[in-house]
């Protein structure tokens, strides 16, 4: 029997005593797990010292370093991540809707766990323990498949998760680390039908559509992000500058980053100078003919190169915005809908009529009226934590909680009912 054999029998073993626990038992072993991960700080920073500084000399670019690297306010997030799914409603047992039948059969829907997940992930510790901590508090076992470079900074996060689960009386066998670093590891999960009951895969175009051609086990797609803001005339100069940085700069390596901003024609002369020279020196501009020349003399230090027709479709993950001039509204909606991933899309205006109907149009999971793609994000949502973001129209679309790990059962009770 190889090792991942052994993880896929322990990881259902554990699920199904998980499954029993209720919501008291479930919180205090996330609880003593978060309190682990705060005493085990040090270690888990000096792992990730050792991911980045391999991952630095190996050439990956910054923002993807970025992606990760953990400091001690990160490391807070994820402790305050798990915290916040301690405090949600546990979504296991709940009656979503119920109803008599003439016979006097009552039918119930309720809440149950998917079973024994799995999710296949680039660079970001965090996931480890957002991903895990949702898994638990659902009533999932989960495997957890991170990138080789993240690899030190997992084991150090998952020893502390499940040295956590057991001293606080949980399940630590309900949480899996595959970390052998087979090739193969990664098409094995993925063909484990019958032993895993889901993969979720979260990362760049590669990763995903290698996980949708070649996996036997259902998928919840999480998709890429070439994300877009689209300014109207009617909008607010400096708000528009303000999210284009925003979404931008803030984390360029993130998949709800925008990648490709939309002007109006009307609105060029107003909004490209002033955000020529907030990027200036901390992002490239890929702009077509006439957003080119409505940035004017250049600022001091402004990156500025003719954008090509890839531009339109590429998820750069880095300091590079797209810029494309459009004559209406409907063709900005018709280039999204061309060339977007269904993630995160916005539309900057004054116009309620234009928002609505941009929101209504747009084919995509979250759709913005003045605010920045950037808060595509499960713990911005209140979900304390996400599995990733949902693409796809099935089952779940959007940052995934809790709810995206539950399924349903029917309870149906009768008094001795016979079908003539």
């Amino acid at each position: 029997m190889h090792d991942l054999d052994q993880l896929f029998d322990s990881l259902k073993q554990a699920q199904e005593q998980l499954a029993l626990e209720d919501r008291q038992k479930k919180d205090a072993a996330l609880g003593a797990a978060a309190e682990f991960i705060d005493a085990r700080r040090g270690e888990i920073l000096r792992a990730n010292g050792v991911d980045v500084e391999k991952a630095r000399s190996g050439g990956m670019k910054e923002a993807l370093v970025d992606r990760l690297f953990l400091n001690e306010k990160r490391i807070d997030s994820i402790i305050e991540g798990i915290r916040t799914v301690i405090r949600q409603e546990d979504p296991i047992g709940r009656v979503r809707a119920g109803w008599t039948l003439p016979n006097g059969l009552l039918v119930e829907q309720i809440t149950v766990p998917l079973g024994v997940a799995a999710i296949i992930y680039e660079s970001r510790p965090n996931v480890t323990a957002d991903a895990a901590s949702l898994a638990y508090k659902a009533g999932n076992a989960i495997l957890l498949r991170g990138s080789q470079a993240a690899l030190e900074s997992n084991r150090a996060l998952v020893g502390a998760l499940k040295a956590g689960l057991e001293a606080g009386g949980g399940i630590p066998d309900a949480i899996a680390l595959a970390d052998s670093g087979n090739r193969d590891e990664v098409d094995r999960i993925l063909t484990a039908r019958g032993r895993l009951d889901v993969v979720i895969p979260r990362g760049g175009r590669d990763l995903i559509r290698h996980v949708v051609d070649h996996a036997r086990v259902p998928v919840i797609e999480t998709g890429e992000g070439n994300c877009h803001i689209y300014v109207e005339p009617s909008a607010d100069i400096a708000r528009a500058v303000d999210i284009i940085e925003n979404a931008k700069l803030q984390k360029p390596g993130a998949c709800n980053a925008v990648e490709t901003l939309l002007v109006h024609r009307d609105a060029l002369a107003l909004l490209l100078p002033p955000l020529a020279a907030r990027l200036a020196g901390k992002a490239e501009l890929r702009c077509d003919g006439p957003s080119r020349a409505a940035v004017g003399p250049l600022p001091p230090g402004l990156l500025l190169t003719d954008a090509l027709p890839e531009d339109w479709e590429t998820e750069f993950l880095d300091y590079i915005l797209a810029v494309k001039t459009v004559d209406s509204r409907a063709e900005a909606i018709a280039h999204i809908n061309r060339y977007g991933t269904k993630h995160s899309e916005a539309i900057i205006t004054n116009d309620l009529r234009a928002a609505e109907e941009f929101v209504r149009r747009v084919d995509a999971a979250c759709v913005y009226t003045n605010a920045s793609t950037r808060f595509t994000d499960g713990g911005e949502f209140g979900f304390g934590a996400e599995l990733g973001i949902s693409t796809q129209k099935f089952h779940a679309r959007g940052p995934m909680g809790l709810e995206a790990l539950t399924t349903i059962k029917y309870r149906i009770s009768g008094q001795g009912q016979i079908r003539p």
